[in-house]
């Protein structure tokens, strides 16, 4: 089998939210579609990407599987957010997701649709939204980020999202600035605010009949709003519901508001019982061997994804961000261990989640198969495209690189499979700087002097290095800024 990168699919692509499903001798990934250098969240329509079970290096593109404008919301509201895929009582395939607008304006108020196909990868047609016995939508609390699963012919679906406004101490306050943006945000009047139990927002399970349309009981909390003095406080969840079934527990995957992790809580019950399990993975490794905030080893923002078994090895999907926003996202998984006592350890991010071992330390790889790029105070993401001065993963044409490179940059890759000594050839343009290969704790395989050069060049670096698996780190020295686009052994 070939080798296999983070992140997993061809760089061009942009499949973040990940929902991977085994259906069949086959891998699906579902995800929102950002747009390469997008200038606003999920422009592109639905795509799905699959791999057989027995070979993850071998993914294929199923095409586009479903369009925003088969949506009667279309274009009032023209962009699809984080999707979910399940398999119907009636052996049919469908599709939960939520429309939206520029920046995520507009993608808080409307239903939950739905749209239906025969087969995992479609095409899909427009199905219907989530509704009351009526007919009338179900709008009860905020809908957003749906996630389903059929749970042994019970259709459940999770979605929610949650902001703090109403656990400051001012809510809702003389002015009531804060209560003026929720109703805003979500489009609930103030005695819906104030009225509802607890609060409109939060994460909540309903079930469905078997049209997979019509409400059939709920919906109903499945964790507290307030986290106060519960197993929650410091990792409330934000956004990204997922749900998983792991013999007879259940798995809860979310974002915190942290917004750069995926944790878990772990229940007895599908409606209820949670209790915070901890931290997955963080798209800057923040949390990993008590890694700070501030040691961020990323940009960060935008996480979500899910855990799954694939020929008995349990992985976590999430996604990473490029281009210097939170627009461009690319899917990334790592392997994941689930202890006997049912907890998971927090895995750090690596260059080779999906590979089954290091990489091996020959041939070429793209400067972006990276998985920590630093400059030692790297940003946090927040719906926008940032203008200052970072290092980051972009695009130009064809090509992909890490652009940016500032004096104090360290590039890491984890892991590689070093037989010895070996040549590492850098692509790389820019200002002159002093570049230094190094293990991830500082241990020097080899150093070079690069000069200025306005085109891609190639500069070799003898490297000594003991056999076995190491990670690989750059770090460059000097005024201005640099690129790079390869490395090759």
């Amino acid at each position: 089998m070939k080798t296999i990168t983070n992140p997993f699919l061809p760089l061009w692509e942009h499949v973040p939210d990940g929902e991977p499903h085994v259906f069949g001798d086959r891998v699906y990934l579902f995800g929102s579609h950002d747009k390469e250098g997008g200038e606003t969240f999920c422009m592109l329509d639905y795509t799905a990407w699959s791999a057989p079970v027995g070979d993850l290096t071998d993914w294929r593109c199923e095409g586009t599987i479903y369009r925003a404008a088969q949506d009667p919301d279309y274009p009032d509201r023209k962009y699809m957010y984080a999707p979910d895929v399940v398999q119907g009582n009636d052996g049919r395939y469908y599709l939960f997701y939520c429309m939206s607008g520029d920046f995520g304006v507009g993608g808080y108020h409307g239903p939950i649709s739905v749209a239906v196909a025969d087969a995992p990868a479609g095409p899909y047609q427009y199905h219907g939204f989530v509704r009351w016995s009526d007919g009338s939508p179900m709008l009860r609390y905020v809908c957003f980020d749906p996630a389903v699963m059929n749970d042994g012919g019970t259709i459940r679906v999770y979605y929610g999202t949650q902001y703090d406004f109403e656990e400051r101490p001012d809510f809702p306050g003389q002015d009531e600035c804060l209560l003026k943006s929720e109703m805003d945000m979500f489009h609930k009047t103030r005695e819906e605010i104030l009225g509802t139990p607890e609060s409109v927002m939060g994460v909540n399970m309903l079930t469905l009949e078997d049209d997979m349309l019509t409400v059939k009981t709920g919906p109903v909390r499945i964790i507290p709003y307030k986290v106060k003095g519960t197993s929650f406080e410091g990792h409330p969840f934000f956004e990204a519901a997922s749900m998983r079934k792991v013999e007879s527990k259940y798995y809860f995957v979310y974002s915190s508001q942290k917004n750069h992790e995926l944790c878990y809580a772990v229940s007895d019950a599908p409606d209820g019982g949670f209790t915070f399990g901890g931290t997955i993975v963080s798209n800057g490794d923040v949390g990993y061997h008590g890694r700070a905030d501030a040691d961020r080893l990323n940009m960060t923002g935008t996480t979500h994804g899910s855990i799954i078994e694939i020929a008995g090895q349990w992985y976590v999907f999430y996604h990473r961000l490029t281009h210097k926003s939170d627009y461009s996202r690319q899917a990334c998984a790592e392997r994941i261990e689930i202890a006997p006592d049912g907890s998971i350890p927090q895995v750090c991010i690596t260059s080779c989640g999906l590979n089954g071992g290091p990489l091996p330390a020959a041939g070429t790889y793209p400067a972006p198969t990276a998985c920590c790029i630093t400059d030692g105070h790297m940003p946090h993401g927040s719906n926008k495209i940032y203008g200052e001065v970072f290092p980051h993963v972009t695009h130009e044409g064809a090509d992909h690189l890490i652009a940016e490179i500032t004096s104090g940059t360290r590039i890491g890759w984890r892991w590689f499979a070093f037989e010895g000594d070996v040549t590492l050839t850098l692509t790389v343009r820019g200002a002159a700087g002093h570049w230094t290969v190094t293990d991830e704790d500082g241990q020097v395989f080899g150093e070079t002097d690069v000069p200025a050069c306005a085109a891609w060049t190639d500069i070799a670096v003898p490297l000594t290095v003991p056999a076995g698996t190491h990670a690989l780190w750059l770090r460059r020295e000097g005024e201005g800024t640099a690129e790079l686009k390869d490395i090759a052994f």
